[in-house]
């Protein structure tokens, strides 16, 4: 295995400079959500000039299958391709003009696919099964995956294994450092988002009696809501509720009729997920009859926790020591006490749904002038990662269908 592994990275180290390029040109386009036309162009004719078929899956997805040749099952390689709305600071000669910005690194991954690509194209007759590329927009606002499985991603041919790959920066670890994971279970928290419109009774200032003040009932519900976290949850157990916006009224001297809160939830287990959602509705109606207002609330389930499958990580592990050597990994909880995540990651829903595995690679930190963390208007990322990336994706596909 490490011949051929090590044939893999030889073909990597040769198609560096072509994915700097590739990297560059999409930095400076970055686009939004599911809107990539050009972002999808130009993966659509790079895919193309080597000699692939790419087909379009849903608004602005991309998918191509190499393999098949020799019997044998299919795993799936995910790259996101989408920007967020963030105006870019770096000063560097490729960054984008365009307001908008790859501070989360999705530009890399994309050109990682893409050498990958064509790796596994030049291997396409020693593939034992099929490798399926998923190039996938609206991973930022964790639309893209759900849409790409409704758009039969996962379908002829029938996925049986997936695998992720998602680079980090501003952290303290050389660049070029591989993050696994060696237990399964979930990885990257569940992501939830919630609005509470109060409704009260709005008065001058001067005669708060008269009135059902709707921020009074904000600030105690406010409070209310940390006490499902402090104490209606295990100590052992990771959950956070956050709100993000308190509004309401427009000047000093009147109470309003209505305020509103915003806010998020993350967890790691569908249950707990199940109990929050239920103790938001129960708390918001009771703290505001008890201050004779009404609450309604608005509770949208965005993506489920990234769920990580044990033998998936082992392999992922043996992959990475065969290709690039037994000190070029770190295992997750060396970087994260806990080694989870509570940060989201659509990806959750391909997790949800066939054994999958994750995988990050430290792309700058701040002795090398990588200072900035993920989604930072002055992140920045080393390309000397991109050789890396490509190799991993293709030596885990690889390597994963000759085992099984």
């Amino acid at each position: 295995m490490a011949e051929k592994t090590g044939d893999i990275l030889s073909m990597a180290n040769q198609l560096q400079d072509k994915m700097v390029v590739y990297r560059h040109h999409l930095h400076g386009i970055p686009e939004l959500d599911l809107s990539l036309p050009r972002t999808t162009a130009y993966v659509k004719e790079s895919l193309e000039s080597i000699g692939l078929k790419p087909t379009p899956m849903g608004e602005s997805g991309l998918m191509v299958t190499i393999g098949g040749q020799r019997p044998g099952k299919v795993i799936l390689i995910r790259g996101d391709m989408d920007g967020l709305p963030i105006k870019e600071e770096t000063g560097l000669p490729f960054a984008s003009t365009n307001g908008n910005m790859h501070a989360c690194g999705h530009d890399l991954h994309t050109s990682m696919l893409l050498g990958a690509a064509e790796i596994l194209k030049a291997n396409e007759e020693q593939l034992r099964g099929t490798v399926k590329l998923m190039f996938q927009p609206g991973e930022e606002t964790l639309h893209g995956a759900k849409m790409m499985i409704e758009n039969g991603i996962l379908e002829n041919p029938k996925v049986d294994a997936a695998m992720m790959l998602h680079v980090i920066t501003g952290i303290p670890f050389p660049s070029g450092l591989f993050v696994t994971f060696e237990a399964g279970g979930a990885s990257s928290a569940s992501s939830d988002w919630f609005e509470i419109i109060i409704r009260g009774r709005g008065a001058h200032g001067a005669m708060p009696n008269v009135a059902v003040d709707p921020l009074n009932v904000a600030a105690h519900l406010h409070l209310a809501l940390q006490g499902i976290i402090s104490r209606e949850i295990s100590p052992t157990e990771s959950a956070v509720i956050t709100v993000g916006v308190m509004e309401g009224g427009s000047t000093n001297n009147v109470i309003p009729d209505t305020a509103r809160l915003k806010g998020s939830v993350r967890t790691f287990d569908a249950a707990l997920r199940d109990k929050i959602e239920t103790r938001i509705h129960e708390i918001s109606k009771g703290i505001a009859e008890t201050f004779l207002a009404k609450a309604e609330v608005i509770y949208n389930r965005s993506c489920p926790e990234v769920k990580g499958d044990g033998e998936l990580n082992r392999q992922m592990r043996t992959t990475i020591a065969n290709t690039f050597g037994d000190d070029s990994f770190i295992d997750i909880s060396q970087l994260i006490p806990g080694g989870k995540l509570m940060g989201s990651e659509d990806f959750a829903f391909v997790t949800q749904e066939v054994p999958s595995t994750s995988l990050y690679i430290t792309a700058g930190n701040a002795k090398e002038g990588y200072s900035y963390p993920l989604h930072h208007p002055k992140a920045m990322f080393s390309d000397d990662v991109l050789n890396k990336g490509a190799a991993a994706y293709a030596a885990f596909a690889k390597d994963w269908l000759e085992n099984n």
